[in-house]
C-alpha cells in the first residue's frame, strides 16, 4: 500500500501541475490566434481606433466578469448581472433626469442599490438555502421586469455631460495619452479585486469556500458572511456596468445588457475559473474578457450576423466547460 501512495502522489501531482500550466497558457494562446485571424481577415482589426473601441466597449463586461469571479469561486453562479446592469442605469438616469438629482449623487445610490440586490441573491443562497442558480435565475427575472416598469418600456435620455463622459469621454495620462474614462474605471476595478483576492484574509476564504464549504466551516470561517458579501459585490459591480453601458449609449435602454451573464461566465470560464469553485483568479478571467471582446469585435468586422454571433459564443462556452471538466477529471479532484 505504502509503495502505492508513493507512486501514485508524484503521478497526481504532475496531472496537477499539467491542469494548471493549461489553464494558464491555453487562452493566451487561444488570444493570439484569434487576433492574428481577424487581423488577417480585416485590414482594419489592428488599427489604433477599433483597438481603443475594442477595449471601451468591453470595459462593462470586464467589471461584470470581476464579480462573477468572485461567485464562482465560492462554487456559486450570478445569472442576474444583466438584469442588474440594466435596472441600475434605469434608476440612475431616473434619478437625474426625473428626480433632479446630480450625478454625483445618483451614482453612489445606484450602486448601493445593486449591492443590496446582490445580498438579496446572497440571502436566498445563504438563508434560504436555494441552489445559486435558482435563485439568481430568479432576480434576473425579476430585475429586468422592475426595469421595464420603471422604464414603462421606453429609454430615459437627457443625462447630461457629466454621466455620459464615464460612457464615452477620455482622460489624460502620462506616457499613454487620452484613454477612455470606462478603461480606466475597469482598470481600478481589477486592480482593486485582483489584490483583495491575493492579498486579504477575505480573498482566502473565498478559496477556502470554493474548495470545502463544510472544510471552512470547521475552520472557523464565518460562510455566510462571506458568502453575501461576494453577491454583495457581484451586485454592486453588475450595478457600475450599468452605469457605464448607459453612459455610453447617452440614454438608459430597458433592453440594455440582455445576455451579458452568458458573456461573463463565458469569460471567466475562458480565463481559467472554475465551475466548480476554488479555481482561478481576476487577471486570467480579464484575459478571457478580452477574448470575448476580440470574439465580438472580429465577428463585426467580418459583418457575421447577430444571431450568429450568439450561437459562436455558445459554442466558445461550451467549448470553456468541457476544457474545465476534462482539467478537473485529469487533476484527479
Amino acid at each position: 500500500m505504502t509503495a502505492v501512495a508513493t507512486t501514485t502522489r508524484p503521478a497526481r501531482t504532475g496531472r496537477v501541475r499539467i491542469g494548471n500550466l493549461l489553464r494558464r497558457s491555453a487562452v493566451f494562446l487561444f488570444l493570439i490566434l484569434l487576433m492574428a485571424y481577424f487581423a488577417s481577415s480585416s485590414d482594419r482589426f489592428f488599427t489604433t481606433g477599433n483597438l481603443i473601441n475594442v477595449a471601451q466597449q468591453n470595459a462593462s463586461v470586464i467589471i461584470v466578469t470581476v464579480g462573477m469571479t468572485l461567485t464562482l469561486l465560492t462554487g456559486g453562479i450570478d445569472l442576474s448581472v444583466g438584469s442588474v446592469a440594466a435596472l441600475a442605469g434605469a434608476i440612475s438616469a431616473g434619478l437625474i433626469v426625473r428626480n433632479g438629482l446630480p450625478f454625483e449623487l445618483s451614482a453612489p445610490l445606484t450602486l448601493a442599490l445593486g449591492f443590496g440586490l446582490g445580498l438579496v441573491n446572497g440571502g436566498l443562497v445563504v438563508f434560504g438555502k436555494l441552489p445559486p442558480f435558482i435563485a439568481t435565475l430568479a432576480m434576473m427575472g425579476v430585475a429586468r421586469g422592475l426595469t421595464l416598469l420603471y422604464t414603462e418600456g421606453r429609454p430615459i435620455s437627457g443625462l447630461g455631460d457629466t454621466y455620459t463622459f464615464w460612457g464615452r469621454g477620455v482622460v489624460p495620462v502620462p506616457l499613454l495619452g487620452d484613454v477612455p474614462a470606462p478603461v480606466l474605471v475597469a482598470l481600478a476595478v481589477v486592480l482593486v479585486f485582483a489584490a483583495l483576492l491575493s492579498a486579504t484574509r477575505f480573498g482566502l476564504h473565498i478559496y477556502a469556500i470554493g474548495g470545502g464549504e463544510e472544510t471552512s466551516r470547521l475552520a472557523g470561517v464565518n460562510v455566510n458572511r462571506v458568502k453575501l458579501l461576494v453577491y454583495g459585490l457581484s451586485g454592486m459591480l453588475a450595478a457600475l456596468a450599468g452605469i457605464l453601458l448607459t453612459a455610453r449609449l447617452f440614454s438608459a435602454q430597458p433592453q440594455v445588457a440582455v445576455g451579458l451573464e452568458l458573456q461573463a461566465i463565458a469569460a471567466a470560464v475562458l480565463g481559467g475559473v472554475s465551475l466548480f469553485g476554488g479555481v482561478g483568479n481576476v487577471w486570467s478571467a480579464v484575459v478571457g474578457g478580452f477574448l470575448m471582446g476580440v470574439l465580438g469585435n472580429g465577428m463585426n468586422l467580418l459583418r457575421i450576423a447577430s444571431y450568429q454571433q450568439q450561437m459562436i459564443q455558445g459554442v466558445v462556452l461550451v467549448f470553456a466547460v468541457t476544457v474545465d471538466m476534462y482539467l478537473k477529471r485529469l487533476e484527479g479532484r
